[in-house]
């Protein structure tokens, strides 16, 4: 195979050569990590393999660059089509047909992954997630020994100190109280009167309070992962390729050694072959290349016709995310987003839940001053609230078929520990509490419990009827109370009320099980642990258990969610993995 058959990005010329010496299968937020740091050492060629379109400087598209994600996430040219979920706990003996609707899944498919059109929330999670990663079996990936790597990415600009690094690639900043929306200002105000700590920095010591939001932001402009870690001079790196638009279909072997990758490239099938091939395609899809190659619990693969190569049972077993529920309100004119940023999400709480044994800082809640892209999403304000420390860990990701056109079967069983729901229940109480105040009474009216359901993501939807529709919508909205009331009722509530919930139990149940949905940081399907343990998939070093020339680096080899957004997670996973390579682990 003739390297130069292939149309890379790149300036430079490679040296022609049959084998590369490492491919990653998905330039995402830990691929593009990855890119970096491999090729650095120009004794190795690199090769990207991403399904999406690519992002280069000067290229980047504006919705990515835009502070605020609505026109990123919610446009399909970035994200995985006809990917669907399931979030509710359910029995693997359910029939198909009994189970609540899969939800469609907004899994990004662009270079950078989900950097390019997530929040941009840099944090990192409690020092207790990685110590209780070491415990579950990931040797060395206590808090003490991630520090380092997660000061190795970022670029704090308003915060120095042992816990915070100033050299990175991605840089952090911060909008402080005093230029907060009044909806914003509101809220951290309600807050505080409820006995909430103040803390100006999240990724400081570890403690309950609420604070300004750390994002990977700079000048108003995001900053993915790719636009940190594949800069220009990155890119003419002779010993690098980036191939965009490429589809992986197949992890090649001879024998159990992993040998390259067969992908589908504009149309056409194309072959690559490597020394070491390494799966970065996020919870979802990495174990679902596993599972065609053969590798995962045999029983499941000799169903589908699939030859069993290496029997892994934990393959795809174990996926989480953080479960989660909202409430949205009507904000008022004067207490909606000012002219000084696009960012939607201004601050954030942590804070401590009543179950017996809470970990710190177990529950999370992000207040957005806008909700969506559009107009009317601009005078509706979100409290979004999740399960920080999550304990339901039994979802799974199975092959639909043996067919590598076929999305696979996802099933998240949000809510399977009851300590989710007791959690979430109780925090929508809290919060309802926040809406009740005077204070957010000023700036904010007609609250209600949100669901991301189907209409919702139809309006939210990025075209030009539903911004003609929306901008319509918006005027009779702040029109004349009648007309305001009429579209409430008609557009924007759902089956319950604040009232309804609050007064009525069973409802209050109802709406947690159905509202509650995931964050798009779907983890630990591919996880990291002991040698002698059944269910772990990798080593430390990210080496698939059974075979050789094969890793995993993303999301999915997290023991256990942490407590934390998972961009930052999964870069400093990417950054400590590359040293496990280079230095010849």
């Amino acid at each position: 195979m003739a390297i130069a058959a292939a149309p890379f990005t790149g300036a430079a010329p490679m040296r022609d050569t049959t084998v590369f010496d490492y491919i990653i299968v998905g330039g995402g937020t830990a691929g593009t990590v990855l890119a970096n740091r491999l090729s650095a050492r120009s004794a190795n060629s690199v090769l990207v393999c991403e399904a999406g379109q690519d992002t280069p400087p000067g290229k980047v598209p504006s919705e990515i660059l835009d502070s605020h994600p609505g026109r990123a996430y919610m446009n399909p040219k970035y994200t995985w089509p006809g990917l669907k979920v399931h979030t509710r706990a359910i029995s693997h003996n359910q029939p198909e047909e009994g189970r609540a609707p899969a939800r469609p899944y907004l899994q990004a498919r662009v270079m950078g992954g989900g950097s390019s059109i997530n929040g941009q929330m840099a944090n990192r999670g409690a020092p207790a997630d990685y110590d209780e990663w070491e415990a579950r079996g990931a040797t060395g990936w206590n808090w003490e020994n991630v520090l380092p790597y997660f000061k190795r990415l970022e670029r704090d600009i308003d915060f120095d100190g042992p816990l915070h690094g100033k050299e990175g690639r991605i840089p952090i900043t911060r909008i402080f109280p005093d230029l907060w929306s009044e909806h914003a200002k509101a809220i951290g105000k309600v807050f505080g009167s409820m006995g909430y700590k103040y803390l100006q920095d999240q990724n400081g010591v570890f403690e309950d309070g609420y604070f300004p939001l750390p994002i990977a932001n700079i000048y108003e402009t995001r900053v993915s992962a790719p636009m940190g870690y594949l800069d220009p001079t990155t890119r003419m790196r002779p010993n690098l390729r980036i191939s965009p638009f490429t589809q992986v279909t197949e992890l090649l072997f001879d024998g159990k050694k992993c040998i390259g990758v067969k992908a589908l490239r504009d149309g056409q099938e194309v072959t690559f072959h490597a020394n070491e091939v390494v799966v970065s395609s996020g919870a979802i899809h990495s174990p679902t290349h596993l599972l065609r190659a053969g590798i995962g619990p045999a029983g499941q693969l000799k169903d589908l016709g699939i030859e069993v190569r290496h029997h892994l049972p934990g393959v795809g077993v174990g996926l989480m995310d953080h479960p989660a529920v909202a409430i949205s309100a009507f904000v008022k004119p004067f207490a909606r987003m000012n002219y000084f940023t696009r960012r939607h999400h201004l601050l954030g709480l942590r804070f401590t839940s009543s179950i017996e044994g809470a970990q710190q800082g177990d529950m999370f809640v992000v207040a957005n001053t806008k909700s969506f892209w559009h107009a009317v999403g601009r005078q509706f304000g979100s409290m979004v609230i999740w399960a920080n420390k999550t304990y339901s860990e039994n979802g799974q990701v199975r092959l639909r078929s043996s067919d590598w056109r076929d999305q696979p079967i996802v099933e998240f069983n949000l809510l399977s520990d009851v300590r989710d729901f007791d959690r979430l229940v109780e925090a929508m109480r809290l919060m309802a509490r926040v809406h009740e105040d005077p204070v957010m009474q000023d700036v904010s009216q007609d609250a209600f419990p949100a669901i991301w359901g189907e209409r919702v993501q139809q309006f939210g939807a990025v075209n030009l009827p539903n911004k003609l529709f929306t901008d319509f919508a918006a005027k009779l909205l702040d029109g004349p109370r009648m007309l305001h009331d009429l579209m409430i009722r008609r557009f924007v509530w759902d089956r319950y009320s604040m009232k309804d919930i609050l007064e009525d139990e069973e409802k209050m149940d109802t709406f947690v099980r159905e509202g509650t949905i995931g964050l798009w940081h779907a983890s630990s399907s591919c996880r990291m642990g002991r040698p002698d343990d059944p269910m772990s998939v990798v080593d430390p070093a990210g080496r698939v258990k059974g075979v050789s020339g094969l890793r995993i680096c993303d999301t999915s080899i997290f023991p256990v969610i942490p407590c934390a957004n998972t961009f930052f997670p999964a870069m400093m996973a990417a950054e400590k993995i590359s040293d496990s390579i280079l230095e010849g682990d």
